[in-house]
């Protein structure tokens, strides 16, 4: 079909809430076709349309599971191309009544598990749709967090440094991708209101410049700008989304 009037195509992991559950709807509001991964099946009451038909349910802490995802996505493409793959999903477990886990304490077969999630999976999804992307000309944005530059209060260490490799990575796969003319970039989101924060939050909130949290549209959005083409000539860079939290 012809350029002007071809939808373009999202492929969205960790889409069920918060963040994830905001940049559907931006994009989708856009006119995006989105393709949401999930571990858990699709909810009838999300809003959006066809989102059952276009819902991927997917552990992405198997690496085994991950990889065959690759062929179900293509399988959902209608042109062969790739607009954009926002890798959203993240897992920062706790310990008990939601303590922190600390580099003492975090069981190595947890790091293993977190860092597949917020690490590899999305390696093997980038890596694995390569073609599809390069056919679009398309974008990548790593989703990390202000807890992969410095120790968090709630963010545990197996979090932390994962989301710390991911800016590394984004940095690799924007000099990697960039040849196939895909651009590569991250945001970095502060604290951000959604049904997961932690207790004492509120604490950190009176120590913003702001003085308030970020909402998920506003981390939607920063993530919209980047995979659209007024971003057409940035890669490699991260974004910060944390009302100014970093200074």
């Amino acid at each position: 079909m012809p350029e002007t009037s071809r939808r373009k195509t999202l492929l969205l992991t960790g889409a069920s809430r918060g963040i994830g559950h905001a940049t559907v709807k931006r994009f989708s509001s856009e006119g995006w076709r989105v393709l949401t991964c999930s571990r858990h099946p699709f909810d009838a009451r999300c809003p959006w349309p066809g989102g059952e038909d276009n819902h991927i349910q997917l552990d992405l802490a198997s690496p085994d599971a991950t990889i065959k995802a690759i062929e179900t996505v293509r399988g959902k493409l209608e042109d062969g191309r790739l607009d954009a793959l926002v890798n959203n999903a993240g897992i920062s477990p706790k310990g008990e009544g939601g303590r922190r886990l600390n580099t003492l304490e975090t069981d190595l077969r947890t790091w293993g598990q977190v860092f597949h999630v917020n690490f590899f999976a999305p390696v093997v999804l980038a890596r694995g749709l390569r073609e599809e992307l390069a056919a679009a000309r398309g974008s990548v944005v790593n989703v990390t967090s202000i807890a992969g530059a410095r120790v968090h209060p709630f963010a545990g260490a197996a979090y932390s440094t994962s989301k710390a490799a991911l800016a590394a990575l984004t940095r690799e796969m924007a000099h990697d991708f960039g040849p196939l003319g895909v651009r590569v970039n991250a945001i970095a989101p502060g604290e951000v209101e959604t049904s997961i924060l932690s207790p004492g939050t509120e604490k950190i909130v009176e120590l913003l410049p702001l003085r308030r949290l970020g909402q998920p549209e506003e981390v939607a959005a920063a993530i919209f700008f980047l995979c659209s083409t007024e971003a057409s000539y940035i890669s490699g860079t991260e974004i910060e989304v944390n009302g100014a939290q970093h200074v």
